[in-house]
């Protein structure tokens, strides 16, 4: 196969969308509207990566096979207007769909992220635990590995990293954090510097297979989870699902509780232009105690897997666990509206977060995020934020939330993680 590699117009969005929705182990994070969230949010320069096959004779998958748009919308109903079938790819150019174009064998979003500060790479993707590159079959995989390098070297970047859920096994066999490794993966390239990489595999995404219905699922519960979940239900809290106008509540629940985490908080803009840019699937669900909003997460939906990006709750109101209450609200979504998988996002085995989700169910799933050093370092092992960072967490903690929302998003916006 002759592969040709090139950054993606805004007419080939839908050629894009198309590929990521065919392929077995895409995730949300590989859809193009992810490009123009991080670009209006942030202004990050973003390169998106396509890999066509070049020649004209090699057709496309049988049609049998093939997952459209159209097709995949028309599975599922917004639940908050039941006559509108969510539209899954928002991102796309309809005049695009008769445009003659190469078959796509293969794709890879790159986001670049530089600041004198901070550290300056190309990630896939920022901001979220997935990402990295779809391919066709290996071929295809070092062919968009190879341009990446080439795009860093180019941009003068120190490092690019990769987020997949599977590992590129040829590229690390060992899939070990300790295990750097120096390598010249293409023959075209000439590098300045020694190219080193390693494989992080330290934190797991948590998933959870879910049953036709949410009651099957509330009867698998143990008798101590169905409790907790009622409890808040006892105490008089309350969930609601929406979009944009919950959007207020979401932002100051997670602001305060990011100051509390001694985090920077993301721009309330990006939470803005992930419901925009993915309106068919993108909602808020918010835990009210009367009219005061005390818990929120956001969800978003792809293909059979429904994801849980961020979530937060009230310190205060913790002794009435509206946590409880927001997961099985969005558990119940799921099911309700037809997902097979609901994701937790990452933790970290044996922490709290782990073994909260774990208490409903979920079982981790191994994250491989490659580190490729283009600066000659060795890319060293993962050291905790926590760690690094414990003074200017402490500090942080003790400013006011007001400043925290002004600050932070100038700070947050540099770190990938």
């Amino acid at each position: 196969m002759s592969v040709t590699v090139k950054k993606i117009q805004s007419t080939d969005m839908h050629a894009w969308d198309t590929y990521v929705y065919n392929h077995p182990d895409a995730t949300l994070y590989h859809l193009s509207g992810w490009k123009n969230v991080i670009e209006r949010t942030y202004g990050h320069k973003t390169y998106y990566l396509m890999a066509a096959n070049s020649s004209k004779s090699k057709a496309q998958s049988s049609k049998k096979n093939r997952i459209t748009a159209n097709e995949l919308s028309a599975t599922r109903k917004d639940p908050l207007n039941s006559t509108s079938p969510i539209n899954l790819i928002n991102s796309t150019n309809p005049n695009n769909r008769d445009n003659p174009i190469n078959p796509v064998v293969g794709i890879l979003p790159l986001v670049h992220l530089k600041h004198f500060l901070f550290d300056n790479s190309l990630i896939s993707i920022p901001f979220f635990d997935l990402g990295g590159i779809l391919a066709h079959d290996v071929v295809v995989e070092k062919a968009l590995f190879s341009e990446a390098i080439k795009l860093g070297q180019q941009l003068k970047v120190k490092s690019i990293e990769l987020r997949h859920t599977q590992p590129l096994s040829w590229l690390n066999e060992t899939n070990s954090i300790n295990s750097t490794h120096s390598t010249n993966p293409s023959n075209s390239m000439n590098p300045v510097d020694p190219i080193t990489y390693a494989t992080k595999s330290h934190k797991v995404r948590m998933l959870l297979d879910l049953p036709e219905s949410s009651e099957k699922l509330m009867k698998s519960f143990k008798s101590k989870l169905r409790s907790q979940i009622r409890k808040p239900i006892k105490e008089g809290l309350n969930a609601k699902i929406g979009g944009l106008e919950l959007l207020d509540d979401f932002y100051n629940i997670f602001s305060v509780n990011m100051r509390n985490l001694g985090s920077p908080v993301h721009s309330r803009k990006l939470m803005q232009n992930v419901l925009e840019a993915f309106a068919g699937s993108a909602r808020i669900v918010v835990v009210c105690k009367g009219e005061e909003p005390v818990a929120c997460s956001m969800i978003a939906g792809f293909k059979d897997t429904l994801e849980n990006p961020w979530a937060s709750a009230l310190r205060e109101y913790s002794r009435l666990s509206p946590n409880m209450l927001l997961y099985w609200t969005m558990l119940e979504y799921a099911c309700n509206n037809g997902y097979a998988h609901f994701d937790f996002g990452r933790s970290s085995p044996d922490e709290g977060t782990y073994k909260f989700k774990k208490q409903w169910g979920a079982k981790p799933e191994t994250l491989y995020w490659h580190c490729i050093s283009l600066n000659g370092h060795q890319v060293g092992e993962e050291t905790s934020e926590k760690s690094r960072f414990k003074k200017a967490i402490s500090y942080w903690q003790k400013m006011p939330v007001p400043v925290t929302k002004i600050i932070g998003p100038m700070i947050r916006k540099h770190i990938g993680l």
